[in-house]
């Protein structure tokens, strides 16, 4: 499998793609800015890209005729995948912590870069892999819909959960009131995002890899 992590690394994706996160990531120095869209970049341009130039390389082809299996391929997926999800939160992370130093006062509009607003980052995150990837392994190689459904729920839950911060008093608090000064508060909905992320990833490849064994290569 490593084999195949390295060469969808190496061949499959351009190098654009793994300094995009330096791109997007900057973009959490503006002041007061929806945040939100920074790890929705990694959905609206990689993903679709990623996936349309694995498809022009016939990569689909090109790995079946390796000698690996069909779970092996769709493993090696997922964990390029999450290195690039996760390599997108990392560096956002660390600007959001220059930002909350470089503007101490700044009263926000929209979810400012506390440890719990990463936590419903890795929540999108988390639903935008449990669609997309068990949609387009059903055929292993039409993105389009995939794509497209699966960005539009990650949308739909930055928004319902924007609103729910700035509408509902007890998550108010939390997100912008007293609760940003509650590390451990803080840090335990990160965790709590962190194994979201984790558990629906996991569930995403277990239905991905059953799909794709049914799929018939030609």
């Amino acid at each position: 499998m490593y084999n195949l992590v390295m060469k969808d690394l190496k061949l499959g994706i351009s190098p654009w793609f793994l300094a995009l996160p330096l791109f997007t990531g900057a973009l959490m120095l503006i002041p007061g800015w929806v945040y939100f869209l920074v790890p929705m970049y990694f959905c609206f341009i990689t993903v679709p890209n990623m996936f349309g130039g694995f498809k022009s390389q016939h990569d689909l082809l090109f790995s079946t005729m390796m000698p690996v299996t069909k779970k092996d391929i769709v493993k090696a997926r997922f964990a390029v995948i999450v290195v690039l999800e996760l390599l997108h939160l990392l560096i956002a992370m660390i600007f959001g912590a220059f930002t909350l130093r470089l503007y101490p006062n700044l009263t926000y509009i929209f979810f400012a870069p506390h440890p719990g607003f990463w936590g419903l980052c890795f929540v999108m995150l988390a639903i935008f892999n449990l669609i997309l990837l068990p949609m387009y392994y059903k055929t292993a190689y039409k993105y389009g819909a995939a794509t497209t459904v699966s960005s539009t729920a990650a949308i739909l839950f930055a928004l319902a959960v924007q609103w729910a911060g700035i509408r509902i008093a007890a998550l108010n608090d939390i997100f912008y009131g007293p609760g940003t000064e509650n590390t451990g508060l803080q840090l335990s909905i990160l965790l709590a995002g962190v194994l979201v992320f984790t558990a629906f990833t996991l569930i995403a490849y277990r239905v991905s890899a059953r799909r794709f064994l049914k799929v018939e290569i030609i």
